[in-house]
């Protein structure tokens, strides 16, 4: 079958994708808390995976949470850490989060503005100072906020489609 192709996808394998990465329209950018918003890439509804760049205006501490599987982020601009880490995440860096560690992402107030890369399996799991359960995002709870999101913004619901396989 794939002698046939001729450099073409199987049939049943999902449509490719290339997403601008950073375009100059800021609706495509979802409110997630004051400052911070994230832009989706990849909603992986198969594998419950998102692939999403995550935009921080703002310092102070963002969240606190766990995720019950491996994550992967790179950052394109700015710094942050881990209350719970020595090291700092600056421009550049690659950082692995195995599953199940405790985290809260932090902005140093010297930071105008920071971007980083995140591909996450799973979910998030948003705790309290005693580890209690306060939220949870998935795959489908960010479709949900980017359909609600992009349908307020004029770019209409259907607009996250494009990023879901």
């Amino acid at each position: 079958m794939y002698n046939a192709m001729n450099g073409s996808a199987h049939p049943l394998a999902a449509k490719e994708m290339q997403i601008e990465a950073v375009p100059g329209d800021e609706r495509v950018w979802v409110p997630q808390a004051d400052n911070v918003w994230f832009r989706p890439l990849l909603l992986n509804t198969v594998q419950g995976q998102w692939c999403n760049l995550l935009r921080v205006r703002r310092a102070g501490i963002l969240s606190r949470h766990l995720h019950p599987a491996p994550v992967h982020g790179y950052v394109i601009k700015g710094r942050w850490k881990y209350l719970e880490h020595d090291w700092v995440a600056e421009t550049g860096s690659y950082v692995f989060e195995p599953p199940g560690e405790i985290h809260t992402l932090t902005v140093p107030d010297d930071v105008p503005e920071m971007i980083t890369f995140f591909n996450i399996s799973g979910c998030m799991i948003y705790l309290d100072a005693d580890n209690r359960q306060t939220g949870l995002e998935d795959v489908f709870t960010k479709i949900d906020m980017c359909r609600r999101h992009y349908d307020a913004v004029g770019l209409g619901a259907d607009y996250v489609d494009q990023f879901i396989r």
